[in-house]
């Protein structure tokens, strides 16, 4: 087509409606915005028309990209239903190319092109056009042309170009080396992929796209190793898998049986074993130990039973089965002291793990030494988990065992000259290594090594001072002179042994128990005053509560030597004793004293020591004192002198158990025939009785009534019940009304309480006088009771059935002390 061909505006002009868009584009050939509008007027029409009218344009403007694009984009469509054979697409191949000439740095056109190259399967034009654009198109806009590149690549099977390929993009993006190596993988080309992967694993800078860290690397990495043994040639997976061992720690367990696998896979099952018992013995964690036990143990089945479902098996092969069960059984038998092992590993220190090999190897002496040996050399005293000292005792006690006394003797002689963190440790040698001669009836070497182990070094030293080994420090040990106390006793002298214990208290190492054995050493050899003055050694050695076993065993042995003869020493004694006792020890010594004067000196000293008694023990044991009291009043003065303790413990003693006392209080005087007095203790108790908790307090008074009163008596006692319990509902109510209106404010407590009580005051004040129930017991002359009165109970069966309508109820006068008492226990 010619110039004047193009220029005409008739050209391609079929109707009167163009005439105006030529027109327009006649007087504006160079405005993109009236080519498309003319081009958007022909659309709908037929397709040569548009793609002249495009054609024209791009004549006019060839360097406007919204033309070339629109163009492609229409050309595009209209071979999208053709054949990839037909001539129109190469036609549009030919606008690309014609494009391309003036839009080669617009990455859009080049997608466009690659991808309607990829439609019609043409992969070495299409690979050279994606050359071409990577070429044409600056390095910033090189990301938009990669992706579809590698797409393409990996669309077809064509593994070598899309390995160069990828080398290629993996110079302008290292970061996806991870999915050059999963292409890698997926071609069966793992010796690179290998290569690849331990480039990136080796990279500290590389950061993994899909968020794997160096540990999943690395675990991804040597997976692919130990699993195709055959196909990675150009790594020493041995190393690397060594090396990684080293460096993660945490995952020992699975490495060693990858790096297993891999020998196993290459049928190398005698380095695979091998490898198996490096591990074992390498390995420091419980957890990779069953790891890598778990894995040998099946990778021996395995061998086994597939020679065991062979066939034919030749001579050769029999002896090798035999053999492997050999090994498998010997690794079953080897599993305890190999976990042990671990242990040990784990923690070289750990005593207790030491101690359980020895006996893992019970009937195995040379190694039993060879193991005391290692663990008396490994485990450091400062550091040692355990009892440190019980490996070199324990080590003498198995010489001992087998005869060796000589040997025995020469551990032990090692043994103490260890810098244990301890006295108590290098003391407890001491005295096994005594024990040993005792056993052997060898007592003076025994002896000799007492008197050695307790020899004061030249310099003085502190017993806690740190910085002095414990060798300056163990002539205080306290477990070692009671030893060598012991001993002297048993096979000593009387001299000997009383310069031990002297010694002991010299030193100021004694304790309440090794006074008393000195005290009873003293007394088995008869030197009573002896020991006598070795008991108040120790009391003035000792406070409360330490002394109060030697005081009761000095007591007590005073008492059981001299009796009655030192009356006064033994007073002072006890005095003594008392001046300081605190509470919680002074009851069985009042019980002693008390008892000394009832054999030995004057009752009326025995009635004032149970008194002070009362006074100075626990309240929880006053109760107890009190029955003591009363019961030994009544053997030495009557029962009619016990009525003051009676009313002294009523007084003193809390309501729980003031209200038992008061009812032994009535029994007393029931049996005397005081049935009025009797009666006024209950009249009393009830004070402290309400009917709703204490049921048993009310059917004892009733009982009583029904044997000894009548039917003014019987009602009396109900309408003092009725007025008890009533009393301590108002109370209850009161209480808590205050408590409600007012708050539990602590300064107001005693302008409630005395409001509380003016309210009660006047409630009582229009009662009916009766006779007043004081707060303490008031006794009454004996009366007899009239004949007829038994008969006036039998005829009413039950005297709760009274009809106290035609009675006048009238509540009990409570003093004013007694309802301050009742008021405080509610508020509580």
């Amino acid at each position: 087509m010619d110039s004047t061909q193009d220029n005409s505006p008739f050209v391609m002009f079929h109707s009167t409606e163009d005439l105006p868009y030529e027109e327009d584009i006649l007087r504006n050939s160079y405005s993109i915005k009236h080519w498309l509008r003319y081009i958007q007027h022909k659309i709908g029409s037929s397709d040569d028309a548009v793609n002249m009218l495009y054609e024209r344009a791009l004549k006019q403007l060839p360097g406007s990209y919204k033309l070339w694009y629109g163009y492609l984009k229409q050309r595009m469509n209209q071979v999208s239903k053709l054949s990839v054979l037909d001539p129109m697409v190469k036609e549009v191949n030919n606008c690309f190319e014609r494009a391309l000439v003036f839009m080669h740095k617009m990455p859009r056109i080049w997608i466009e092109y690659c991808k309607f190259l990829m439609s019609q399967y043409e992969l070495t034009k299409a690979r050279r056009t994606f050359d071409r654009s990577l070429q044409a198109l600056p390095v910033t806009q090189h990301n938009r042309i990669w992706p579809l590149y590698i797409q393409f690549i990996k669309s077809y099977d064509i593994p070598e170009t899309a390995v160069r390929v990828y080398r290629r993009y993996l110079k302008m993006q290292p970061e996806e080396a991870e999915d050059f190596i999963n292409y890698l993988i997926s071609i069966d080309r793992l010796d690179e992929a290998a290569l690849k992967l331990a480039d990136i694993v080796n990279d500290d800078e590389f950061i993994s796209k899909e968020g794997k860290s160096k540990h999943q690397l690395w675990t991804e990495f040597a997976e692919l190793l130990c699993r195709n043994p055959d196909k990675i040639t150009s790594l020493n997976v041995d190393s690397i898998i060594r090396e990684g061992i080293k460096r993660y720690v945490d995952q020992q367990g699975k490495l060693w049986i990858s790096l297993a696998e891999y020998y196993t896979r290459q049928g190398l099952f005698d380095k695979a074993r091998d490898i198996f018992e490096e591990a074992i013995a390498s390995i420091k964690t419980i957890r990779d130990f069953s790891q890598i036990f778990d894995a040998y143990t099946q990778s021996e089945e395995r061998l086994i039973q597939y020679q065991m479902n062979q066939d034919d098996l030749s001579v050769d092969d029999e002896l090798q089965l035999d053999l492997r069960m050999i090994r498998y059984e010997d690794i079953i038998e080897r599993r305890p002291l190999l976990l042990n092992s671990v242990a040990l590993r784990q923690n070289p220190h750990n005593v207790d793990e030491w101690l359980k090999r020895v006996q893992l190897l019970e009937s195995k002496p040379a190694e039993i030494v060879e193991a005391y040996t290692e663990a008396v050399q490994t485990v450091d005293a400062k550091q040692a988990l355990g009892k440190y000292h019980l490996l070199w005792v324990n080590f003498a006690k198995f010489y001992e065992s087998n005869g060796q006394l000589e040997d025995a003797r020469l551990i032990f002689e090692k043994a103490v000259t260890v810098n244990y963190a301890k006295v108590d440790d290098l003391a407890c040698v001491w005295c096994e290594w005594a024990e040993m001669e005792i056993r052997n009836d060898q007592f003076p070497k025994a002896l000799k090594l007492m008197q050695r182990a307790t020899a004061i070094p030249s310099k003085k030293t502190s017993f806690f001072d740190q910085s002095e080994s414990v060798q300056k420090r163990v002539h205080k040990s306290l477990r070692l002179w009671s030893m060598y106390a012991d001993l002297e006793e048993s096979f000593g002298t009387y001299e000997s042994t009383k310069a031990v214990y002297d010694k002991i208290i010299e030193l100021k190492i004694v304790t309440p128990q090794i006074i008393i054995n000195y005290g009873m050493f003293l007394e088995e050899h008869n030197y009573f005053e002896e020991s006598f003055k070795a008991y108040e050694k120790g009391i003035s050695l000792f406070r409360w509560p330490n002394v109060y076993d030697i005081w009761n065993t000095y007591l007590s042995k005073f008492l059981r030597r001299y009796k009655g003869s030192k009356l006064e020493r033994i007073r002072d004694l006890f005095e003594q004793c008392l001046e300081t006792c605190p509470a919680k020890y002074c009851k069985q010594i009042y019980l002693l004293y008390a008892k000394c004067e009832e054999d030995y000196g004057l009752a009326k000293h025995s009635m004032n020591i149970y008194e002070r008694a009362t006074q100075n023990v626990l309240p929880q044991e006053r109760f107890d004192v009190y029955n003591i009291f009363v019961q030994k009043a009544a053997q030495m003065f009557g029962i009619t002198h016990t009525r003051e303790i009676y009313e002294k413990a009523i007084e003193s003693l809390p309501d729980s158990e003031a209200k038992e006392m008061c009812l032994k209080f009535a029994d007393l005087e029931r049996k005397l025939g005081e049935i009025d007095r009797a009666r006024a203790i209950y009249a009393h108790c009830s004070q402290m009785c309400d009917p709703r908790t204490s049921a048993n307090f009310w059917a004892t008074w009733k009982e009583f009534e029904t044997k000894h009163g009548n039917e003014d008596t019987i009602r009396e006692m109900l309408r003092i019940k009725r007025s008890v319990q009533a009393l301590n509902t108002q109370v209850n109510f009161m209480s808590a009304q205050m408590l409600v209106s007012n708050g539990n404010s602590a300064d107001n407590k005693e302008n409630k309480m005395s409001e509380l009580e003016s309210m009660v005051s006047e409630n009582q004040g229009q009662s009916i006088a009766k006779p007043e129930l004081r707060n303490t017991v008031q006794f009454v002359s004996s009366t007899t009771l009239p004949s007829n009165s038994g008969q006036s109970v039998d005829k009413q069966a039950n005297p709760d059935e009274i009809n106290l309508d035609e009675i006048m109820i009238h509540p009990v006068k409570v003093s004013q002390v007694v309802m301050k008492n009742l008021l405080l226990r509610k508020q509580k």
